[in-house]
């Protein structure tokens, strides 16, 4: 593993530790063992630091992004919230240090904007997608199903602080995934019922 990536892979790692405004130079260097001047070197200073990693974060968001529709059903879904579960755990940082990122890091802050209106026009696709294969109901009124795929944002953005702030300890994947369901259930008609308890109630309860 190169310098570089070591340097990464430290910041990441106190970042989420302690956050992002309260980790220095100096205590990213001392992780991995290497002089402040070395780490100059290849980063002139934390902003870089942060920049390049947000850099490989958005490239793992747009890879989650990427793997919509890879399976003709409600697996598709599941599999996607599994890759959200991935990210948030590996990079709670990024979702418990929102204000600082957005005061400090404006550009950060606008290309997360973007990734997250993504995020909502899939969650809403999916809606229409599954009401035309029988397996969601019509929409009972008007801008239900885009309230509930705002809603979905907002269960994967703040899932992870909010267990944090309540003291919840370890967070779970089926438990994640399972509060965002829980949105979608009363909508499945009879058949949407059907094909969740047969494919998605085995891996919930896994």
């Amino acid at each position: 593993m190169t310098t570089k990536q070591k340097i990464l892979n430290a910041a990441i790692q106190l970042f989420n530790e302690y956050g992002l405004a309260n980790v220095r130079l100096q205590q990213i260097a001392d992780e991995i063992d290497i002089s402040v001047g070395n780490l100059a070197y290849h980063f002139k200073n934390k902003e870089a630091i942060v920049e390049a990693v947000v850099d490989n974060l958005e490239d793992e968001v747009m890879d989650i992004l990427s793997n919509y529709r890879r399976f003709p059903n409600l697996m598709d879904f599941d599999f996607q919230l599994s890759k959200y579960f991935q990210f948030i755990s590996n990079y709670p940082f990024y979702f418990l240090d929102l204000l600082e990122i957005e005061r400090t890091y404006p550009e950060i802050h606008t290309n997360r904007q973007h990734n997250a209106a993504k995020m909502i026009h899939q969650f809403r696709n999916r809606f229409d997608f599954n009401e035309q294969r029988g397996l969601i109901k019509e929409e009972p009124r008007d801008g239900i199903y885009d309230s509930i795929a705002n809603t979905i944002l907002t269960t994967i953005t703040f899932y992870t602080p909010q267990n944090m702030i309540r003291g919840n300890g370890q967070i779970y994947e089926a438990s994640f995934k399972e509060s965002i369901w829980n949105q979608i259930y009363p909508y499945f008609t009879q058949e949407g019922i059907a094909e969740f308890e047969q494919l998605i109630i085995p891996i919930l309860r896994d």
